[in-house]
């Protein structure tokens, strides 16, 4: 690993501390500061998340134009100005609104340039170890962003104005990397309108339905536990989760990167019926374990699926990961529209635990079959 594939990774670790200081809390922030219902915030929420996934085919593209360490430096620039204007919305509800949107738009150009410049020029084998270190960075920002915004959760304005430092900084940071060499590998740029241009189609599909499952986790978990679980208990666990993310996807990358797709699907999916299956019973320890179960199976399979993505996919590694991010945005959507519903039916019936069991069939039933002879690892990269 170079020095400045070190460097990225602890600046995609920063990025995620600032970003997760932040985002778990604007549903409170932004209700208190617009005086509007969870409705109308839950509606702001999702327009921003989806318009992050969705722009990030086009945002990858942009970022294999220009340039993955200029589109580095303009979103961390982007992050900053985010950050500004969430400080100014402390006053001025509808600046903290601009500023969701402008984060967003950061992450969308930031996560493709970043994930990008890690694998760039990378060999096949190098890269599950490069994708999962990057990925295990991440996590860890994940892990410790929120419970460093917790500090400031009722001082706002410390809070947005440590964050505008903190990307202020990392800014300076990013220039400083060293500009990617050119890459002779067959691969063009085309036109934006083809973007979508060489998807692989697998790894885009069981990408999906893994976030369709997963997001459920995510999503409904703290409404479930509520009343049932110590708020410090269910953020231990869920920081706990992230930490198993960033711990299991290194230790697991060479074994996921030689693994046939089929296998990786059987036990990540596996793992996550398992898991939510534990959390069915509403219990603090079924809870955990439930959480740690998932965390192993997401590991394999956010991993995997990545790694296929590259080794199917007839574009560059940038543009491979713009696509991946907008299936991500799909399974989102879909968890948010199909799992919402459901969830409030089986809460109407007094049922949740069902809840609960009903995604953990559907984590056995959904994956879709992968064909023969097209699951192989890091030998079918070449």
């Amino acid at each position: 690993m170079t020095g400045a594939q070190r460097a990225l990774l602890v600046g995609g670790f920063l990025i995620n501390v600032g970003t997760f200081a932040v985002y778990p809390y604007l549903a409170v922030l932004l209700r208190e500061r617009l005086g509007v219902g969870m409705a109308q915030v839950g509606m702001i929420l999702g327009v921003a998340t989806l318009a992050q996934f969705a722009s990030a085919p086009f945002t990858a593209a942009l970022a294999e134009r220009v340039g993955l360490k200029r589109s580095l430096s303009l979103a961390t620039g982007l992050y900053c100005l985010g950050a500004l204007a969430y400080l100014g919305g402390v006053g001025e509800p509808a600046l903290m609104v601009l500023g969701l949107f402008v984060s967003c738009g950061a992450g969308a150009l930031y996560s493709p340039a970043y994930r990008g410049y890690l694998v760039h020029a990378a060999t096949a084998e190098q890269r599950p170890r490069l994708v999962s270190a990057g990925s295990a960075a991440g996590n860890l920002g994940i892990a410790v962003g929120p419970v460093a915004g917790a500090l400031f959760l009722h001082e706002p304005a410390l809070l947005f104005t440590l964050s505008t430092a903190l990307y202020a900084l990392l800014g300076i940071g990013h220039g400083f990397l060293r500009a990617e060499r050119p890459v002779e590998d067959g691969s063009t740029v085309e036109p934006f309108r083809r973007v979508l241009h060489g998807l692989a189609v697998v790894p885009f599909t069981v990408t999906v339905v893994t976030h369709y499952l997963y997001m459920q986790f995510y999503q409904y978990l703290s409404t479930f536990t509520d009343g049932r679980l110590a708020t410090a208990t269910y953020g231990l666990i869920m920081m706990g989760y992230s930490l198993g993310l960033a711990v299991f996807q290194p230790l697991l990358a060479s074994w996921v990167g030689r693994t046939r797709y089929a296998v990786a699907m059987v036990l990540g999916f596996s793992c996550m019926a398992a898991g939510m299956a534990a959390i069915a019973g509403g219990r603090p320890a079924g809870v955990a374990a439930g959480a740690v179960v998932m965390s192993l199976g997401n590991a394999v399979l956010f991993l995997k699926n990545d790694l296929e993505a590259l080794a199917r996919s007839g574009r560059s590694a940038t543009v491979t990961f713009g696509q991946q991010r907008l299936a991500v945005g799909v399974g989102s959507l879909l968890s948010g529209a199909i799992g919402g519903a459901a969830y409030g039916m089986f809460e109407r019936a007094d049922l949740l635990a069902g809840f609960w069991l009903a995604v953990a069939a559907q984590c056995l039933l959904l994956p879709p079959p992968v064909p023969r002879g097209q699951g192989a690892g890091v030998a079918g990269f070449s």
